[in-house]
């Protein structure tokens, strides 16, 4: 019987070394070669240089970012670059852990609320000319997150930035990408029309819900999948291949499961089929596929409230499947999803940190993955007008 395996692991090259550094050079911290340690409980342990996280458990870095010694420093002259990253108070451990393996230290910028709630910034050191990354998720609470950014562009633009990128992890809005009915608003349009407008020159998302949202955006846009991330320590489980079957827990995901079975050994695919009569309400209807005696992989984009996902695998089970393990890249978790998820459906929920988790809401069946080194490689590749669609690099993911 076959091992799982998860083909296209990519080895990431060394940079070229500056010719010189004195003592303000920067240093490029290289990709983690040994797991990030985290407790049997679930509460973080300490990520590498101490940076603090709000994660629960932690799986080692994917391989592919991985091929670098553990902080082999590649001397990068402060001088000759002018990429600056600030980071948003929607997820600042993941922003802290872009700078780190990028090698560079977080832009200093005050951000606050005024009693009345509207949101000041104001950068706290020179931009002008510079390359200046924004990371900042429209996670929950996203009205709030989704203006914070807009004012962090137009700060950066006042400011004389050459370019400005919003960096998104998680695409707010992203749902409401079409009407279904009439008289319906398109806010993914209105969300993009916004960024664009406020002064944004690029943006990088990460597993946007539908393909079609780049297009509604007036300016590039590259898109990162965390696929990559998720697949890599799925193959370091002891799963056989012939054991294994992806599920979509919609017809509308079966491009996506499809793509995300092709890299697990070609594993076959089942498919839930459902009806949702309300936002946030779905009915799971039949199975389509064979799952008995499998070990099921249900693969989706985001988990808001869990209903599609747990009811999938509770149908799953009835259906004879071994184990049911959920896996998605945004962990929206809008209640009652913890319930839901900790119920015992899962055997392992797989997520990553596009969205900060509250300690709150750890559970024991929750692994989170780190996209910090996917993120930090693509902004290398955007500032350094370097394509990653072509090999070795297009593993990564990035468009």
């Amino acid at each position: 019987m076959a091992s799982l395996a998860f083909f296209g692991s990519l080895v990431i090259p060394h940079r070229n070394p500056a010719s010189t550094h004195d003592a303000s050079s920067l240093f490029r911290c290289n990709s983690v070669a040994e797991p990030l340690k985290y407790k049997d409980n679930g509460k973080p342990g300490s990520l590498p240089n101490s940076i603090s996280s709000d994660y629960g458990q932690v799986a080692s870095i994917p391989s592919f970012l991985t091929t670098r010694q553990l902080y082999e420093r590649i001397p990068v002259q402060k001088n000759d670059t002018r990429l600056r990253i600030f980071s948003g108070t929607a997820n600042p451990s993941l922003s802290q852990e872009i700078a780190c393996y990028m090698g560079l230290e977080l832009g200093k910028i005050k951000i606050k609320r005024f009693a009345d709630g509207e949101i000041y910034v104001q950068l706290q050191e020179s931009v002008r000319g510079c390359d200046v990354y924004l990371v900042q998720p429209t996670c929950p609470p996203a009205n709030e997150n989704l203006m914070e950014l807009l004012i962090m562009i137009d700060a950066c633009r006042r400011a004389s930035a050459k370019n400005i990128t919003a960096v998104i992890p998680y695409f707010g809005y992203a749902r409401a990408d079409r009407k279904t009915q009439g008289r319906e608003s398109i806010a993914a349009k209105l969300v993009a029309n916004l960024i664009t407008e406020a002064g944004a020159d690029r943006v990088l998302a990460c597993d946007l819900h539908s393909g079609q949202s780049m297009g509604y955006f007036d300016i590039p846009v590259d898109h990162v999948h965390g696929q990559p991330v998720i697949l890599d320590y799925l193959a370091s489980k002891a799963i056989c291949s012939d054991d294994l079957v992806v599920v979509s827990p919609d017809v509308g995901g079966v491009a996506r499961a499809r793509a995300f079975a092709k890299k697990l050994s070609d594993a076959p695919l089942a498919i839930v089929d459902k009806r949702r009569h309300a936002h946030n309400v779905a009915e799971v209807m039949n199975l389509i596929g064979d799952v008995r005696g499998k070990v099921a992989v249900m693969v989706d984009d985001m988990i808001d409230t869990a209903g599609t996902i747990a009811k999938g695998a509770a149908l799953l089970h009835q259906e004879g499947a071994r184990e049911v393990y959920a896996c998605s890249t945004h962990a929206v978790f809008s209640p009652p999803a913890i319930e839901r998820l900790s119920s015992g459906l899962f055997q392992e929920v797989i997520i990553t940190n596009t969205i900060p988790v509250a300690e709150k809401n750890y559970f024991s069946q929750l692994t989170i993955l780190s996209v910090a080194n996917l993120l930090g490689e693509t902004i290398w590749r955007v500032h350094d007008d370097c394509a990653g669609g072509f090999e070795p690099y297009s593993s990564l993911g990035i468009d």
